[in-house]
């Protein structure tokens, strides 16, 4: 009886991944460009209009993914449309397949260059740290050229295989497709309005931004309220990005706390950066794909830890 019960299960085990490989095999480049558009422009129309093609073409390209797959993707309303939860683990998939089959396709081409190798950040990169990180690559790799670019989510670039390693200021996820390694640790500025009446010390302490409006950056913050003490936490809001924070500071209307990096990368006329006491420094993390998506990413792994260790 046992006996015919595994038969039975490994039986029932055998169809399913024949089911899997049958509907993993009818499924398209061209469903996961579909895939991919409307889980980044968030309508069907936005979408067709994205990939040159008609709103119903689109629609039906949709349904015969979701029925090859047997999972609904995509949740579709009169208002509105989101990825389910399936579709939202697809779509990120989807960016880095069609990524690589696109720099794969690339590299084939006739005259084609080496493809540059994609450094992703959301806020200051490595700092000062970052030029001379860049021209010691570009003396000892010349035949491989960086291109490094602000990301609001430089984390999901590199899932989505949009970017080959980027630099963090927050901890990185436990994605087992990931792999990370600390750098360095910065630390923590304070930026006040040039005209503040802390403008002029040498030195700023949590306590004494206890009373202060803090304006936080929704898409690169190192700090929240709780950096402070349940008993001086100040009151915080949000703005969406770094020009928004610098141009909330100079104006008066708030604080702001961040790193060392930011000061170097983002100097403003209206705003002065003063060392935070008090505070923990913020740690910076390099992170990049388990099976690598360029063949340098090594290497630059590497060098930028040398560059540090020096």
């Amino acid at each position: 009886m046992a006996t015919t019960l595994r038969r039975s299960g490994a039986h029932s085990e055998m169809l399913f991944r024949q089911h899997l490989c049958s509907a993993v095999m009818n499924v398209e480049l061209r469903h996961l460009r579909a895939l991919v558009a409307i889980g980044d422009e968030g309508t069907i129309t936005g979408a067709a209009l994205a990939l040159h093609m008609s709103q119903p073409a689109l629609s039906r390209t949709l349904e015969q993914l979701e029925s090859r797959l047997g999972t609904r993707l995509v949740e579709r309303t009169t208002r509105r449309l989101t990825l389910t939860e399936p579709g939202r683990r697809l779509w990120e998939q989807a960016h880095r397949i069609l990524n690589q089959v696109d720099t794969a396709l690339a590299e084939v081409a006739p005259g084609t260059q080496p493809r540059s190798i994609r450094v992703a950040f959301a806020w200051s990169a490595l700092g000062s740290h970052t030029v001379p990180l860049l021209r010691a690559w570009r003396d000892s790799h010349p035949e491989t050229p960086v291109h490094v670019r602000r990301v609001d989510d430089p984390e999901a670039a590199v899932r989505r295989g949009e970017a080959d390693v980027a630099f963090l200021r927050t901890d990185p996820t436990l994605d087992p497709s990931l792999l990370s390694c600390s750098l360095i640790h910065e630390q923590r500025m304070v930026a006040v309005p040039e005209e503040h009446p802390l403008a002029q010390r040498s030195a700023v302490r949590l306590a004494d931004l206890a009373g202060q409006p803090v304006v936080l950056c929704s898409t690169a913050s190192t700090a929240g309220a709780d950096l402070w003490p349940d008993d001086q936490r100040p009151l915080t809001f949000q703005v969406p990005g770094v020009d928004e924070w610098l141009t909330t500071i100079a104006t008066g209307e708030a604080v702001g706390v961040t790193s060392a990096g930011t000061s170097y990368n983002h100097p403003h006329p209206g705003v002065r950066y003063l060392p935070l006491s008090g505070a923990a420094p913020v740690t910076v993390y390099l992170v990049w794909p388990r099976s690598p998506s360029h063949p340098a990413t090594d290497a630059l792994r590497r060098l930028v830890q040398q560059q540090l260790e020096s």
